[in-house]
């Protein structure tokens, strides 16, 4: 067995920034001695993977469950997937059957909603549809008790909306749990414009006590990670578009330090995650700017990801090992040839910088309007949330070592380039001109 490669004084300067960071992420703008309310007992609306994966976690930190879901069926399916992801730890060596039994013992079932009455604080994580969740939280103004938080699981809905329903939206707050909510350690806490400082308070000690890292955000599309990956995203397909291949997109990804590349993720998560939303936004969006799509013909062909033995690769049976198809290569090719783009060789160099500085320059949007408190913490969501590899420091830190004046200058040449998604962020701009540093504001 290989020892672990020695890391360079660089890679542990990024650790130790990291480690820095989590505990900085702690300290968000409230009153001074605004304590957390008491949370005893706790409910969660929807028992799919994501809610079954946030009551895992409530309970393995002591605190008493009722899952709710809107049939039996799904409240069965649910309770079999936890009991199904304890088995699975038991195999591995990371569980005891008594611990298993002793947190199904905290998780009660109900398909009423009324049942959330005795709840400290009730956590909704069903479909990502505003009207559905502003439906539920018109119920839980109903039967949720005085002075429980209520808080939201989704991942970039505009919770002020959410909130607008409720006759108490000072207790409406975002808690984005990641996938799986059990394992992740990252939790967004989203603060909406009325939200209070107590709710926020609660919901940042409650991620303490589930052992994750929580991260302060305002509202914004996105908040904090899925504002920035959608520029990863976005970038590593239309490089895809510009002349790479997914094979070499994601080899650049995983030299740069990703355990993943790119398309190898969308195949493990599965291509048709998002479809139907992104299927509806196409009618209305903006034409006045470039649109990544393949990925939605991907589904319509059928290449779902693993799960349909292909994707942007194809896989064997019982193997999750990514293969190159040359398939779908040439479909890639022609799709180019469809778009007018002529394709033309890409280096790894220009894959890291258009997948990386993507996201800088999102980053330096969100500290500029105040979305983010510091660069340090967009740093953490990134590291603790998305896989960007921690001997790097987060996608800031990385900025900041190469040097932003050097980050903006290929980012003004990119959007000469390529115009509308690369439009430099002012304080991107003014920091580059100054010397300075994301680190020092």
């Amino acid at each position: 067995m290989n020892a672990p490669a020695e890391l360079t004084p660089q890679e542990s300067a990024a650790l130790a920034h990291v480690k820095t960071a989590e505990k900085a992420a702690a300290q968000i703008p409230v009153a001074a001695g605004v304590k957390p309310r008491d949370i005893g007992r706790a409910a969660v609306i929807g028992a799919g993977t994501m809610g079954g994966g946030i009551a895992m976690a409530l309970v393995a930190a002591g605190i008493p469950v009722t899952l709710i879901d809107a049939n039996d069926e799904g409240l069965q399916r649910g309770l079999a997937r936890i009991r199904d992801n304890y088995n699975q730890s038991i195999k591995r060596g990371k569980l005891d059957e008594s611990t298993r039994d002793a947190r199904l013992a905290l998780i009660t079932c109900s398909t009423a909603i009324v049942d959330v009455n005795d709840a400290d604080i009730v956590i909704e994580a069903v479909f990502e549809d505003l009207g559905l969740k502003q439906g539920i939280f018109r119920e839980l103004d109903q039967h949720a008790k005085a002075g429980a938080i209520l808080a939201t699981n989704t991942s970039g809905l505009d919770i002020n909306e959410i909130a607008a329903v409720m006759k108490r939206p000072q207790d409406v707050v975002g808690a984005h749990f990641f996938s799986p909510a059990h394992v992740m350690r990252l939790l967004e806490v989203v603060r909406a414009d009325k939200t209070s400082d107590d709710a926020v308070v609660t919901l940042m000690e409650l991620g303490r006590r589930m052992s994750k890292v929580s991260v302060y955000s305002l509202v914004y599309p996105g908040f904090i990670g899925n504002a920035l990956f959608r520029n990863y995203n976005r970038e590593a397909h239309f490089l895809v578009e510009d002349g790479a291949l997914p094979h070499e997109v994601d080899a650049a990804l995983k030299d740069f330090g990703y355990a993943m590349g790119i398309f190898a993720v969308h195949d493990m998560a599965g291509n048709d995650v998002g479809y139907q939303t992104r299927k509806a936004q196409m009618a209305t969006r903006p034409n006045d700017r470039r649109w990544n799509d393949l990925i939605m013909k991907l589904v319509e062909m059928g290449r779902l990801g693993q799960k349909s033995s292909k994707g942007w690769y194809r896989y064997e049976v019982g193997d999750r090992t990514p293969h190159r198809d040359p398939e779908i290569e040439q479909y890639i090719v022609e799709e180019s040839a469809r778009m007018g783009i002529t394709r033309r060789r890409v280096s790894q160099e220009e894959i890291i910088k258009r997948c990386m500085y993507g996201m800088i320059n999102e980053g330096a949007k969100l500290l500029e309007q105040g979305i983010a408190l510091r660069a340090s913490d967009i740093d953490v969501v990134y590291v603790t949330g998305y896989g960007f590899p921690a001997k790097r420091g987060g996608p800031m830190y990385y900025a900041d070592q190469v040097g932003l004046a050097d980050v903006y200058q290929d980012i003004k040449r990119l959007y000469e380039e390529y115009g509308y998604w690369w439009k430099p962020a002012p304080l991107l701009e003014k920091l580059a001109a100054s010397n300075g540093r994301f680190a020092d504001l």
